[in-house]
């Protein structure tokens, strides 16, 4: 029977944001306040959690596959000692306009779905640029969050917190638990 997922951006939601540039090894990577007990939060009301991201970084040569997924796995690392691990990662390493998984393309989102038979019209995804949300609206997630960054926000979000700290008292409000 498919379940819901929360899906989430990494770098401004699971992560700090490195502003311009990219997370390059696993000393600049730092969770954002309240990310911890969010996923946490999901992983207990019976979500599928599954990150969305893109590492462009890789296409650039600014940092290496071997690098990234050595990131990724300290990240899981540290959310499974948590109880709140990713069921998948989905990472877009390419460069802009050579390939067809960039966001806001649903790709991302529905090879996730096809692989853990998720339920995608009761999921959600937090974001913090419009192309997340484009990528939720594309996939038909219905529901989305956004973090609000130093972009302005030109695609409406279903919900909208200042800052990371804010989810798992945002979530708690509006996820209904899934029956399993």
């Amino acid at each position: 029977m498919p379940r819901p997922a929360i899906f989430f951006d990494r770098d401004g939601v699971i992560n700090l944001s490195p502003g311009e540039g990219y997370v390059l090894n696993w000393e600049a990577f730092h969770f954002s306040d309240g990310i911890m007990a969010a996923t946490k939060l999901c992983k207990d009301l019976g979500y599928a959690l599954v990150l969305v991201t893109s590492q462009q970084g890789v296409g650039k040569g600014l940092i290496s596959q071997q690098t990234l997924d050595d990131i990724h796995a300290r990240m899981q690392q540290e959310l499974a000692a948590q109880g709140a691990a990713f069921d998948r990662i989905e990472a877009c390493t390419h460069l802009s306009g050579t390939c067809t998984c960039r966001k806001p393309s649903p790709e991302m989102i529905l090879d996730a779905a096809a692989a853990l038979d998720l339920d995608l019209g009761n999921s959600w995804l937090i974001g913090d640029h419009d192309r997340d949300i484009q990528m939720a609206i594309n996939a038909g997630v219905p529901h989305t969050i956004r973090v609000l960054s130093h972009h302005q926000p030109g695609v409406a979000a279903t919900h909208t917190v200042e800052s990371t700290a804010e989810l798992p008292a945002l979530l708690k409000g509006v996820l209904p638990g899934v029956v399993s």
